[in-house]
């Protein structure tokens, strides 16, 4: 005897779109602007930070497509829908960052053996542009970043090229002023050591989420207990916890009721505790008797384990 109970309702941020394409937009402009002037001054941190920018449009490009994919209704094929892209989103995200780094850094070592001389003043200007813009575009991300890790990534990607922004501004400065040029590819080294600082923990659960870990936030030990405690429950096995997308857990599991099945009205709360205690949001739990009783399948010999057709 089986009961199931499914919350179908997405949690997809659908109200982001708007957020999206102008992050996009804006981040391709400022990625253009600073490209040139990379080149004209030859300046590796402005590169490197255009470079990251350039991960970053690609970044909210895969988020923008995970959200929209997970807005769609489920099929016979795709039973939940896609909304597990988003969780492919998240890690793609990380992937894209810890590539930047990767250039960035190998790039910046090349030049200390002999950096060229940088115009501070341009480098300034063009990384002051980009903490506007890159402040601008975190924000638009900052209040669904707690609750989706799809959209944390698109925060972290916009607060990490605010921060090194910051940092090239600095850097600019302090070769103004000292004229010495080793300044420049070792502010592009501090820039990979924040992306790097910036993107372990987004790839970390991102990774996890793809191996159908536990959430985050999700007490597994707690989760049980309470499905112990539902009255006539003597038993709980083969739970499963996972997470359907960036926003949305499933769980199933079975229950040794001896004394029969409780009642749609016992599940029906049940699944508001898992909602409301541990934010699942999609429960199936099969009831077991435990009478011990042999059921023989039509057309299955259980003797050799053939099945006949």
């Amino acid at each position: 005897m089986a009961a199931a109970h499914d919350h179908n309702h997405s949690h997809a941020p659908a109200s982001f779109g708007r957020a999206f394409a102008i992050g996009t937009a804006l981040n391709i402009g400022f990625v253009l602007v600073e490209g040139t002037a990379g080149f004209l001054t030859d300046s590796v941190a402005l590169l490197a930070d255009a470079g990251h920018n350039l991960s970053d449009v690609l970044g909210l490009l895969v988020a923008w497509a995970a959200v929209e994919l997970g807005k769609r209704p489920a099929s016979k094929r795709f039973t939940y829908g896609l909304r597990s892209s988003s969780i492919l989103a998240a890690l793609t995200n990380s992937v894209l960052l810890l590539v930047a780094v990767g250039a960035i850094a190998w790039e910046a070592i090349g030049r200390f053996a002999d950096p060229p001389q940088v115009h501070g003043a341009t480098v300034m200007v063009v990384a002051a542009i980009g903490i506007v813009i890159n402040s601008a575009t975190a924000l638009l991300f900052a209040r669904g970043r707690k609750d989706d890790v799809n959209i944390r990534g698109a925060y972290l990607h916009m607060a990490a090229d605010a921060a090194v922004s910051a940092g090239v501004v600095i850097g600019g400065a302090l070769m103004l002023l000292t004229g010495a040029a080793w300044i420049d590819p070792a502010i592009s080294l501090l820039i990979v050591a924040v992306i790097l600082w910036s993107t372990w923990g987004l790839a970390r659960e991102s990774l996890t989420m793809v191996l159908q870990a536990v959430p985050e936030g999700v007490d597994a030990e707690a989760v049980e207990a309470a499905l112990a405690a539902v009255p006539g429950v003597t038993r709980v096995h083969d739970l499963h916890i996972w997470p359907m997308s960036t926003t949305e857990t499933a769980l199933t599991a079975r229950l040794r009721m001896p004394d029969g099945h409780p009642g749609d009205a016992c599940l029906a709360e049940l699944q508001h505790r898992l909602a409301h205690d541990f934010h699942i949001d999609h429960m199936t739990v099969q009831i077991e008797l435990g009478d011990g009783a042999e059921c023989r399948m039509h057309g299955r010999d259980h003797g050799h384990g053939h099945d006949h057709v």
